[in-house]
């Protein structure tokens, strides 16, 4: 027996179990261990772990319950040889072609392509952000503030025996009712919005939301209004679908009720909290905006991205909520809130649109994944969620406070102070400044920012804008973390 082919990594975020599992069950799938072989005793495979004998025990037994060993009295357990055959068919060599002297060399997939999403510029991040000392990324979250107790006890549920169809069962394009009630009952009213259960759609994600609608909405003709700087990812979305996209400048207020929206048939606003910039549109100019939709047949995709972060000021009622008409289609999502991998967010609208909306979903994913959904209406019903918003917002106005205050003193009157609250500041470095230039040399350094270029229709260059988000850095980061951009950005100014 090849003792050494076990081992474990005691740190690991998985339990001594489920490592132990993993390794038996990779070591027989791999071939590893052979038909019939017998592997160590309990207690032996214990002192070779250097693990208590229950837990190998345990492990031992949930590997005989699923097939994977058998044992035999007094004499041991032995792999299962059948269970490594059927799940490793044997691969039958097939003559490989001879193409030295064929003249065909596959298909031109270029020109097959009706279009071509890999060749747009899109925001870019990288994975290991966690590993920088000072990372300014947005939209991701501190796992220190995320009751992940809370959630296993509501993922428990989830999956346990009472709600066993609710998660296993393929519902075609239907979604979990009890999570579609809290979304009405708890979330939305916040939001003045007040809807039946058939004007409701979960989502994968906001992004998802986004998709279908232009999906539904634009076609080759339709003339789309966008904010400038806007959301990136939706300007290229419809740019899959259109060339008539319409770069509409925001100023102080968010996006201008006037001007090149008369010519528009679809409007995409970020009116609580400009993407990127963070101003809030005023009572008056969101009513100026559905008056602009009514006299011109205007429809209006409202992202309420960040809807639960207003820690600042009063919440402005959503353009959904002063929507007389039904011009207005609202998407919000869990992610800024939850987590950004749980890609769970909803699209609100008339139910003639959501009707078409969940055919066309269910032509794409079907429907979100079921165990997700009820976990997180679990998640919203018990309290959690609301428990968690305020922790978020204790320590996100302290974050606000803190980068204010920070770039007030590095880069002096270069950013404006976002009313709403959010997770992120817009920042106008200094004439001459390139972003780029400087989320490269900051990278160096150990600080991560987002340049501002990706986000305007028609970047000027260079571009000296740049988004700080603080969502996940610890409080007495940001202090160091923007002395230390400002002191890069200054030399890269005298270096130019």
């Amino acid at each position: 027996m090849r003792d050494t082919l076990f081992h474990i990594r005691k740190n690991e975020v998985n339990s001594l179990q489920a490592q132990i599992r993993e390794t038996l069950v990779s070591a027989i799938l791999d071939r590893q261990l052979g038909h019939e072989e017998p592997l160590p005793s309990t207690r032996k495979m214990a002192k070779i772990l250097g693990v208590s004998r229950n837990t190998v025990v345990l492990a031992y037994q949930s590997l005989i319950d699923d097939g994977y060993l058998v044992s035999r009295e007094r004499s041991g357990y032995y792999v299962n040889g059948t269970i490594a055959d059927a799940a490793r068919p044997g691969v039958v060599d097939l003559p490989k072609p001879d193409v030295s002297s064929s003249e065909h060399s596959g298909p031109d997939w270029k020109s097959r392509f009706r279009v071509q999403p890999a060749e747009q510029e899109n925001i870019s991040k990288p994975l290991d952000w966690q590993s920088y000392p000072y990372p300014f990324i947005y939209g991701q979250v501190d796992h220190t503030l995320f009751p992940i107790t809370e959630w296993r006890e509501c993922s428990r549920q989830a999956l346990g025996k009472r709600w066993l169809g609710a998660w296993t069962n393929d519902t075609w394009e239907y979604d979990d009712p009890l999570l579609v009630e809290q979304i009405r009952r708890r979330l939305l009213p916040r939001r003045g919005i007040r809807v039946s259960d058939d004007q409701i759609l979960i989502t994968l994600g906001a992004q998802n939301a986004l998709y279908i609608l232009a999906s539904l909405l634009v076609t080759r003709d339709t003339r789309v209004a966008i904010e400038d700087p806007g959301y990136t990812d939706v300007r290229n979305i419809f740019q899959l679908r259109t060339n008539h996209i319409k770069p509409v400048p925001v100023d102080e207020h968010g996006m201008p009720a006037d001007g090149p929206l008369e010519d528009c048939d679809v409007a995409f606003v970020t009116p609580s909290h400009q993407f990127p910039t963070t101003v809030t549109m005023p009572l008056e100019r969101r009513m100026a905006l559905l008056e602009k939709a009514r006299a011109h047949d205007l429809l209006i995709i409202e992202d309420d991205y960040e809807f639960e972060t207003n820690y600042v000021n009063e919440p402005c009622p959503a353009l959904k909520s002063l929507d007389d008409e039904e011009r207005v289609l609202y998407i919000g999502s869990l992610s800024k809130t939850l987590f950004p991998g749980l890609r769970l967010g909803f699209l609100v609208g008339p139910p003639e649109l959501i009707r078409e909306a969940r055919a066309l979903r269910r032509l794409m994913v079907r429907h979100a994944p079921n165990n997700n959904q009820r976990t997180a209406a679990l998640f919203l019903s018990l309290g959690h969620h609301d428990s968690l918003i305020r922790r978020l917002h204790r320590a996100y106005r302290a974050r606000w406070d803190i980068m204010g205050e920070a770039l007030q003193t590095h880069f002096p009157d270069a950013a404006r102070v976002p009313g709403f609250g959010g997770t992120s500041f817009w920042v106008q470095g200094p004439p001459g400044l390139d972003s780029d230039v400087l989320a490269n040399r900051a990278a160096e350094n150990g600080i991560l920012i987002e340049p501002g270029r990706i986000h305007f229709a028609n970047p000027t260059d260079p571009c000296r804008h740049f988004r700080l988000g603080f969502s996940s850095i610890a409080e007495n980061k940001i202090e160091p973390g923007i002395k230390l951009l400002a002191e890069i950005a200054q030399s890269q100014a005298k270096a130019a």
